[in-house]
């Protein structure tokens, strides 16, 4: 029979348990509400911008950007990794890293000079114990990540894909689609593609022709205005990868630390079940060595 005082002691250190996991779980709750407003206002931008490119491109205008023309040979590619500086997340970064270090690996035989940029002390960990070199190390960027920030990076990324220090960018991380669904991707970033991936889709025939030259007087002129345009929508949509990644770490955990409540409740059952059976045979028992030995003195 289990010891009562034993039994005791677990669900006790068990009940210490679900406090912790439970405060973590309204707080997740707290930064992902947070989260998820900022990655809806920063949406509702890039699909204005999205809209404008769309408009642009249906004036007629032939479209020329370094940004947008991909080389003829990739010699330097750089991947980005958006992981967690915390754990108990559940599967979130493994997830995310395994897609990672596939891209890595495609990255080996395609790319001669590649480099690995990573965000977050869980990918640091990851790559390290794999004896990988990491080229740039990032541990600032938490759940309420910065634009200003992020523009550091851009810039940088932009600067060199302009100037042929690069060739190629990649960046891994965890998609926002619904608060049901995050999905670990990896994706190009650089070059930028064409302008109209991505864009919605616009009828021919109910859409009148020249419907965007009526909307839009482009001064000093469309092609100038696309020399900003196309630089701000690479980064908003780096940011908008990391408010991402934000938003499904705060989910994960979120999930993670409400399933580990629940776990604690049950097990607590669990404990005071047993707890209660091992109680009710020792004083069971107690009481029969009482009776045992008021018999014995009667004798």
């Amino acid at each position: 029979m289990a010891n009562p005082r034993a039994l005791d002691k677990r669900r006790k250190s068990v009940r210490n348990i679900r406090k912790i996991t439970r405060t973590m779980e309204l707080i997740a709750t707290a930064r992902f509400k947070q989260a998820m407003d900022r990655a809806h206002a920063a949406t509702a931008y890039t699909d204005r911008m999205k809209k404008l490119l769309h408009d642009l491109t249906r004036t007629g205008l032939e479209v020329t950007h370094p940004l947008l023309e991909p080389r003829e040979t990739t010699h330097r590619g750089i991947l980005l990794v958006l992981s967690s500086n915390r754990g108990l997340c559940g599967g979130y970064n493994g997830n995310l890293l395994r897609r990672a270090q596939a891209r890595w690996e495609d990255f080996g035989q395609s790319v001669p000079q590649r480099e690995l940029e990573v965000s977050g002390k869980r990918g640091l960990s990851f790559f390290k114990h794999r004896q990988q070199p990491v080229q740039e190390a990032f541990t600032h960027f938490e759940d309420k990540p910065r634009f200003d920030e992020v523009e550091v990076l851009a810039n940088r990324y932009l600067n060199d894909y302009a100037t042929g220090q690069l060739d190629r960018l990649d960046i891994a991380y965890t998609k926002f689609r619904s608060s049901a669904r995050q999905e670990a991707t990896v994706e190009t970033l650089l070059p930028l593609g064409s302008m109209e991936e991505g864009l919605p889709e616009v009828d021919d025939q109910t859409a009148p022709a020249g419907r965007a030259e009526s909307q839009y007087e482009f001064l000093p002129s469309a092609a100038q205005i696309l020399e900003e345009v196309i630089p701000t929508s690479f980064k908003i949509r780096l940011f908008k990868c990391f408010l991402d990644a934000a938003v499904s770490e705060q989910i994960a955990r979120m999930v993670a630390m409400k399933s580990a409540t629940e776990n604690a409740d049950d097990l607590i059952r669990s404990l005071s079940r047993t707890y209660n059976r091992a109680r009710q045979a020792q004083i069971t028992g107690e009481l029969l060595e009482v009776m045992g030995g008021v018999e014995a003195l009667k004798e």
